[in-house]
């Protein structure tokens, strides 16, 4: 058993309110330079509806994620390397701008500089990457509210299977929130699709990042990530993706999306999780069963030994007792209210969310059912305007039974706290049947409702104790043997002899390091000169 720690972020999708606060300071923070006019980490979906990019959960089309073989092996859904091999000057699977779609602005000058005339002046649309006159035909936020829009709602994946149980009628229609960032998971397919290893997961906080320099523009993680959260910027050559805040992580402070939040619908906080059962976690032949295999794979951190093998594999002790803090623990694992989007990808994502509640009180009294008892409030939840079939397919692979436990211990506390709000005596029924006691339930409550800040937010500082080292690993200068190393002895030659037979104007910059070998600038060579070392010998030419 091998202990990591990763940051994870659970979002109340009941608390939502369609804002865009968080897109919008999430794209004035990270995505506000040419190249990236297209693209947002934070994104805001109305569900149902077809997302952004445009039927993006489509595993059958975008071929991301993962799937198992014939042997129940694990294997990216997109094809190993051969099939990248075959399709790396032509992806198949990759989303064209279209799928996305082609930013504009609006040509403002027309109307601040139009001469006086009997004509309202308009400001035509021009996309931002020709500057060209366009006609907006699609955006990240194009059904916005229009869930119950035949046309919008019929594109959505996770109706499949629901065209007789869902009327795209209007007084019919159901809609919510669905806030998307970076999943930040723990069996990532964009960082297996990147052929140059680009793509990384860090070790110490399990933030998936970008090496750009590394990066060579293949954009196989692009079309291997199933969520379609890492984009191209056609200006650099780059993916980019969301970075979950690192900067402002490694400083103890929330996301910008989250501290932005207006419906403070988002909670931050630690998980400990055992990295050597991901693996088997993800490969379990049910998909409906990924969800109680994620669970596994964390850790109690209220548990003595679980504490001693963090400790051990070296989780700092601020880290460990943050994670007995962290919200996020207790609203995944303790009160088994937030559930993973789509596992059945089996990446093992690590944004979670709290499924929205319809309003029970309406549902109860339109089937006929009466609010004190709570048989049948609970009778009511199959009545709820938002079917949770729907909801299965988006949070549990489809199981309904699940997400029906989760919607009873939110009614429940809602009934619970209404009573003690008014004074009257706890319904001890209702708690049995959601399987939550009194304490749990408040609890409960104080997470989702009223957390503060500091509850809310759990994210303990990253330790910089072996940044020295690290920073030596990347610095020219503080190699053995380097400049800052001899002139720390006082050993600085501001003019090294010149070596024999490299004296012809064109051989190029030479010296010898502290080991005595020699070393050779080979952007300073002309080609014809000798260049010692370069070719093995001490004496080499050029071939």
């Amino acid at each position: 058993m091998k202990v990591m720690a990763q940051v994870a972020m659970v979002m109340n999708l009941d608390k939502c309110i369609g804002c865009h606060t968080c897109s919008v300071t999430c794209k004035q923070t990270w995505t506000n330079r040419p190249g990236t006019e297209y693209v947002w980490f934070n994104n805001v979906e109305t569900k149902p509806g077809a997302g952004y990019p445009r039927r993006y959960e489509d595993q059958e089309k975008w071929k991301g994620g993962w799937t198992l073989d014939r042997r129940g092996r694990l294997r990216l859904k997109a094809g190993g390397r051969l099939r990248k091999l075959l399709t790396l000057f032509h992806n198949p699977d990759m989303p064209s701008l279209d799928d996305f779609y082609e930013p504009w602005t609006y040509d403002y000058q027309s109307l601040t500089t139009a001469p006086l005339s009997d004509t309202f002046p308009s400001a035509r649309p021009k996309s931002q990457l020709t500057g060209r006159d366009m006609r907006p035909v699609h955006g990240p936020n194009w059904d916005d509210d229009l869930a119950g829009a035949a046309e919008y709602a019929a594109a959505d994946p996770n109706l499949r299977g629901l065209a007789e149980r869902v009327r795209l009628e209007f007084e019919h229609t159901f809609m919510f929130y669905l806030p998307r960032i970076c999943e930040h998971c723990l069996n990532p397919s964009c960082v297996a699709s990147c052929p140059s290893g680009a793509m990384y997961k860090r070790e110490e906080d399990g933030i998936v990042l970008v090496d750009e320099d590394r990066c060579r523009g293949w954009r196989f993680c692009v079309s291997g990530c199933p969520y379609k959260k890492v984009y191209f910027n056609h200006r650099t050559g780059k993916a980019e993706k969301c970075t979950f805040c690192y900067p402002r992580i490694e400083a103890g402070q929330p996301t910008i999306c989250a501290e932005t939040c207006v419906g403070r619908l988002r909670h931050l906080g630690v998980m400990l999780y055992d990295a050597d059962a991901v693996l088997d976690a993800a490969s379990v032949q049910d998909d409906k069963d990924l969800y109680e295999a994620q669970l596994s794979v964390f850790l109690d951190p209220h548990e003595d030994w679980v504490r001693e093998a963090a400790a051990r594999d070296g989780i700092a002790h601020d880290w460990i007792e943050a994670a007995r803090r962290s919200p996020v623990y207790a609203l995944i694992k303790e009160h088994r209210v937030a559930l993973p989007l789509h596992p059945e990808y089996r990446t093992m994502p690590m944004v979670w969310y709290v499924p929205p509640l319809s309003p029970v009180a309406d549902a109860v009294h339109a089937t006929g059912y009466h609010d004190d008892d709570p048989d049948r409030i609970f009778a009511a939840i199959d009545a709820l305007r938002i079917p949770v079939e729907y909801l299965a397919n988006l949070f549990t692979a489809g199981d309904t039974a699940v997400v029906e436990g989760v919607l009873r211990k939110l009614t429940a506390m809602r009934g619970h706290m209404r009573a003690k709000q008014l004074g009257d005596p706890a319904d001890r029924r209702l708690l049995e049947r959601a399987g939550a006691t009194a304490d749990g339930i408040e609890d409960l409550y104080r997470l989702l409702a009223v957390a503060k800040y500091d509850e809310r937010y759990v994210i303990p500082k990253t330790h910089a104790e072996g940044s020295g080292a690290l920073m030596a690993q990347h610095c020219s200068l503080d190699r053995p043997g380097g400049v800052a190393d001899l002139a720390s002895h006082d050993e600085v030659d501001p003019a090294p002899p010149e070596l024999p037979g490299l004296a012809a104007p064109g051989g190029g910059a030479h010296f010898r390091d502290s080991d005595g070998q020699v070393r050779f600038n080979l952007l300073g060579w002309n080609g014809s000169a000798p260049a010692p070392g370069l070719f093995g010998g001490t004496e080499g030419s050029a071939p």
